[in-house]
């Protein structure tokens, strides 16, 4: 079974940026830690991508991490637990997805189907 993930996992966009993970989820921890749930949307620092424009580049760094496949048996107020298995798609502050969320670790002290 999948770790669950909380605000002290790591996520990283495709690129090398930072998810800051923060919850609407006040009622479940796991380790001390609050449980991130699938309708969550996380923010994404130091993105450091760039995209063909002209003769140069453009920044198009990811801002956004919305996610899909939380937890179906642990849900908080109707959403799910995001777990290891869940996926991140990342997105430009056009709208333009731009690649899935590396999810580094997840909570080893608790799992979720």
């Amino acid at each position: 079974m999948p770790g669950v993930l909380t605000t002290a996992s790591t996520v990283m966009c495709p690129h090398g940026g930072s998810a800051v993970l923060t919850t609407s989820n006040a009622h479940l921890t796991v380790a001390n830690m609050p449980a991130l749930l699938q309708s969550d949307v996380h923010s994404v620092a130091g993105c450091p991508f760039q995209i063909p424009f002209g003769a140069g580049t453009k920044p198009s760094p990811c801002i956004r991490i919305e996610w899909q496949g939380g937890a179906t048996k642990l849900t908080v107020g109707g959403p799910g637990v995001l777990v290891q298995s869940s996926t991140g798609i990342c997105y430009s502050a056009e709208g333009a997805p731009q690649g899935t969320a590396t999810i580094a670790n997840a909570s080893p002290k608790a799992n979720a189907t």
